[in-house]
């Protein structure tokens, strides 16, 4: 370092402000700071206090005692559902289900985010993103209801194969149609909504660089290959390693729960229904909490593995 870097950075810390108390901070920026009030209260009362109850899954809990439970168990509720091969299948479904989404919904998209981004009509483009982000906003009972609709046996569906010479298919109560059932309606619910990051991170890409890939001879499908989607790669590998962390999530139970039946629990049940059923249902509330519990730590794992290997590969990740 040069006699004159060193005067220059001197200079540099003799100059700087005063550091700012926390107090005068706060002060200053209340309005701020009071916005966050309502929801850190919300993650305190009804996402950590309620962690609190995890601790029934080591004690035998029984209804009108102690919130805590009774007993010590320790790990007998984790030994009960791991030798159930209920569980395992519930387990499998889970991944099974939420990666197929996974493999088809995220990189449809993509692709439908930078299909929205090529349109140059204002007007347009506005009524493609309004229609397409409209099934979001519809409740999931309703939407389980209209599956169950076009689904059934008097249905459109199966008018339309009945009208040519095909035998009428009782979807609804066949497990092997549950997967496709699943995807296909949560593909069409959520592609539109899930376009919005990708178009926010689209809009902040330097046209120039269109300018000069044009300029260079590179038609839509190479601009959109070589300028388009390494700007928002970031973004894509966020949205990846938060996709990931669900894979073993309970994020799909209402709809799983409005659709499937005793009939479809190979192929539809998953550990949330299941958790429902062992709980609510049954009043096995220790044994649930250790499936509920387990299924959270397979969660972290495959989070905090997904965001490694997309620092690893990307350089950026989730944190």
């Amino acid at each position: 370092m040069t006699a004159k870097t060193k005067k220059q950075d001197a200079y540099t810390l003799a100059n700087r402000p005063p550091k700012e108390s926390l107090g005068r901070h706060l002060r200053k920026y209340w309005q701020l700071y009071a916005m966050l009030v309502i929801p850190v209260a919300y993650y305190i009362i009804f996402r950590y206090l309620p962690m609190a109850g995890n601790i029934i899954a080591f004690r035998r809990y029984r209804a009108g005692s102690s919130i805590f439970g009774d007993e010590w168990t320790g790990l007998r509720y984790f030994q009960q559902f791991i030798n159930d091969s209920n569980f395992w299948k519930a387990f499998r479904n889970t991944l099974l289900l939420n990666f197929e989404y996974l493999l088809i919904s995220f990189p449809l998209t993509i692709i439908f985010a930078l299909l929205l981004n090529e349109i140059k009509n204002a007007k347009f483009k506005k009524v493609v993103q309004t229609i397409s982000y409209l099934p979001h906003f519809i409740s999931m009972v309703i939407v389980a209801g209209m599956v169950r609709e076009l689904l059934s046996t008097s249905g459109p569906i199966n008018n339309l194969i009945a009208s040519l010479g095909f035998e009428p298919i009782t979807f609804i109560s066949l497990p092997e149609w549950f997967p496709t059932i699943f995807v296909t309606s949560g593909v069409w619910q959520g592609i539109g909504w899930g376009t919005i990051l990708y178009l926010a991170a689209m809009t902040g890409i330097n046209p120039e660089l269109y300018e000069a890939a044009s300029l260079d001879g590179a038609n839509k499908f190479q601009q959109c290959l070589n300028v388009t989607l390494p700007a928002i790669l970031p973004t894509i590998a966020t949205l990846l390693v938060l996709n990931i962390g669900q894979l073993c999530g309970s994020a799909a139970f209402e709809k799983v729960f409005l659709l499937y039946n005793p009939t479809t629990y190979d192929t539809a049940d998953i550990i949330a229904t299941y958790v429902y059923r062992m709980g609510l249902g049954s009043g096995n509330y220790s044994y649930a909490t250790a499936v509920g519990l387990f299924q959270g730590v397979i969660n972290l794992v495959l989070l905090t593995a997904a965001n490694w290997a997309s620092k690893r590969m990307t350089g950026s990740g989730l944190y």
